[in-house]
């Protein structure tokens, strides 16, 4: 995995754009299929759909180093118990619900938009359904994910849409599986 770790350090931006580009794209046409549905849309339309996601994976990579320095300022002014910044689990799940709180929505949102303007239609119908998913997806998930080193978090981060992917489709949601 070294060769991993060496590409993620050595090129941080374009490292997120293709995990997400290909993973989140992966998770949104294995969510359609095993809904038993048809991926619809033009090759063009899919391509704008990986751009989409790859701009969403820089995204979450600057929250993600954002969010980290962030708990760490509540910490050090006292507005979080120290134990947010010295136990591994606490610190973890900390970054994760800030994280998932104040960027989460404003990430879904986003991408809906984004997917409403590649599809050319309107509305926001069921995003309530994807914001949910921080509660009882992303929030424990991204838990784990910074329970890792940070050179993995943000490729475990591009399978989590993936794995929800397949969750939602096999559970009928639709809507984008993004999250922070």
């Amino acid at each position: 995995m070294q060769w991993y770790v060496d590409w993620v350090t050595g090129a941080l931006l374009p490292a997120a754009f293709i995990q997400f580009a290909v993973l989140g794209t992966l998770g949104e046409v294995l969510g359609i299929l095993v809904s038993k549905r048809r991926p619809s849309g033009s090759p063009l339309e899919w391509l704008l759909k990986a751009l989409v996601w790859g701009l969403l994976g820089i995204a979450i990579k600057y929250a993600f180093t954002g969010f980290k320095g962030f708990l760490a300022a509540l910490v050090d002014k006292g507005l979080l118990p120290a134990v947010f910044e010295s136990q591994p689990v606490l610190r973890a799940f900390g970054l994760s619900f800030f994280t998932n709180a104040m960027f989460g929505p404003l990430l879904m949102a986003t991408h809906r938009t984004t997917d409403n303007l590649i599809a050319r239609r309107r509305g926001y119908a069921g995003l309530e359904k994807s914001l949910a998913t921080l509660l009882w997806f992303w929030l424990p998930a991204h838990t784990v994910t910074f329970s890792l080193p940070t050179d993995y978090q943000i490729g475990l981060a591009a399978l989590w849409s993936v794995a929800l992917g397949l969750i939602m489709g096999a559970t009928g949601r639709k809507g984008p599986a993004s999250g922070a």
